[in-house]
C-alpha cells in the first residue's frame, strides 16, 4: 500500500537547535553554551513550590489554563481573552501558522533569525521572503518596503542569533505599515525579559494594533525549558482562533504551576539581568582581546561571535573539555564562520575564554 503524505510534510526537514541532546552522548558534566537559558537557572522558590504540586500528576489538567492565564493578566496588564497558553513557545508558532497561514500568504522574514518561523511557514505552503540583515535597525526602511499585504512578517526581538535589541518606535513603525497593507506582525519577545535596563516590549501596543501577536516563554527568562511552557498575546479575534485549534490538555498540571510560581518570583529576573549585563560586558572585552574572534554586539544573555576556525572544529574541541557552544551554520544567513555563546556565570564564562585563547 501507498501512503500518500502531505506534500509539505514530506518535505519538511525539522530545524537544528542546541542542548545537550543536539549532539552525540551527551552527559551532565558538560557546560552547555549552546542554550539561551537564564544563566541563573531556575529560582528555588519555584522547585521548591513544584515538591508540593506532585499529587496533581494523576489528575488532568486544565485544557484552558485559568489560572495561569490570570497570573499572565496580572502580570501583562491584558485580559484573559488575549492571552494563549502554549506547550512551550514553539507549539504556539506552529498552530499560528496553522491558523493564519496558507499557500497565498507571503511571509517575511529577517534572517539570520529562529529557524522555526520558516519552519512552520513552509508546512503551511507559504511564499517566503527573507531579508538578509545582521542589523534590522540599520535597514529598517528598506525592510519595511518590503512587507506584503495580506502577508505576515515575522520579528525576533531581541533577536536570535544576533542579540540585536529593536527600539518600540521602529518595530511601531513596521506594525503601523504592515496594518496598512493588512499584514499580521509575529513578534518574537521570548528574550525581552533578559535585556538588562531596557524595555522595548509592544505589548501595551495590543490594544492599539489588532495587527499586532507577541510570543513570550518560562523557557529563557524563568530556566523552565525542561517543562515546556510559553504564551502568546494578541487580539480577541486571533486569540479566540488559536484556543480552538489547540489540543487538548496541552499544558500539563506541572507546568501550569511551574509558569503561575514563577511569575510571583518575576523580582529573580532582576538579579539575573544584573548577572547577564555584568557578564556581557567581561565576555565582549575578552573576546576583544582573541585574534581568532570578533564579537557581535548584544543586548541579551548570548553572543554571536565570527570566528577564523570552522563552527563545526570549534564545537568539537570545545566538547572535549566538556563545553558545548551553538555552530551556527544552520541558521540560514551564517556559515561555517559563526557560533553563538550564551552568558553563564563567571566562573563558566572564564573557563570558556581560557579555552578558546589556548586556540
Amino acid at each position: 500500500m501507498k501512503i500518500k503524505v502531505n506534500q509539505f510534510v514530506k518535505s519538511h526537514k525539522p530545524a537544528s537547535h542546541g542542548g545537550l541532546y543536539s549532539i552525540k552522548n551527551p552527559n551532565q558534566e558538560i557546560v552547555d553554551f549552546s542554550s539561551n537559558v537564564n544563566p541563573l537557572g531556575c529560582y528555588s522558590g519555584v522547585k521548591k513550590f513544584l515538591r508540593k504540586q506532585l499529587d496533581s500528576i494523576s489528575e488532568y489538567p486544565d485544557s484552558e489554563s485559568r489560572k495561569l492565564r490570570s497570573n499572565i493578566k496580572w502580570y501583562t496588564g491584558l485580559n484573559e481573552s488575549q492571552i494563549i497558553v502554549g506547550n512551550g513557545a514553539t507549539e504556539i508558532i506552529y498552530n499560528f501558522c496553522l491558523a493564519f497561514l496558507n499557500k497565498k500568504t507571503r511571509v517575511l522574514i529577517p534572517i539570520p533569525t529562529f529557524s522555526e518561523y520558516e519552519k512552520a511557514a513552509k508546512l503551511s505552503g507559504s511564499k517566503l521572503l527573507f531579508y538578509k540583515t545582521m542589523n534590522l535597525n540599520n535597514d529598517l526602511e528598506e525592510f519595511i518596503k518590503k512587507i506584503p499585504k495580506n502577508g505576515i512578517v515575522f520579528l525576533c526581538n531581541p533577536n536570535n542569533p544576533t542579540g540585536v535589541l529593536i527600539p518600540k518606535r521602529n518595530l511601531l513603525k513596521i506594525v503601523r505599515h504592515a496594518k496598512k497593507r493588512s499584514s499580521l506582525v509575529f513578534i518574537d519577545e521570548t528574550f525581552i525579559e533578559l535585556v538588562p535596563e531596557s524595555n522595548q516590549s509592544l505589548i501595551k501596543s495590543i490594544k492599539s494594533f489588532d495587527n499586532l501577536f507577541i510570543l513570550r516563554s518560562f523557557t529563557k527568562s524563568f530556566g523552565l525549558a525542561g517543562i515546556r511552557i510559553g504564551y502568546a498575546l494578541g487580539s480577541k479575534q486571533i486569540i479566540s482562533v488559536l484556543q480552538k485549534l489547540k489540543i487538548p490538555w496541552n499544558v500539563s498540571n506541572i507546568a501550569q504551576s511551574a509558569a503561575s510560581a514563577a511569575i510571583c518570583y518575576h523580582h529573580f529576573l532582576e538579579k539575573s539581568n544584573r548577572l547577564i549585563m555584568k557578564e556581557n560586558n567581561f565576555l565582549t572585552k575578552s573576546f576583544s582581546k582573541l585574534d581568532k574572534f570578533s564579537c557581535f554586539p548584544s543586548s541579551t544573555n548570548f553572543l554571536l561571535l565570527k570566528t577564523k576556525i570552522k563552527s563545526k572544529t570549534l564545537q568539537k574541541k570545545l566538547l572535549k573539555n566538556n563545553l558545548l557552544i551553538r555552530d551556527c551554520s544552520t541558521f540560514r544567513g551564517l556559515d561555517e564562520n559563526y557560533v553563538r555563546v550564551a552568558i553563564k556565570t563567571r566562573k563558566e564564562n572564564q573557563k570558556l575564554i581560557n579555552l578558546l585563547e589556548e586556540m
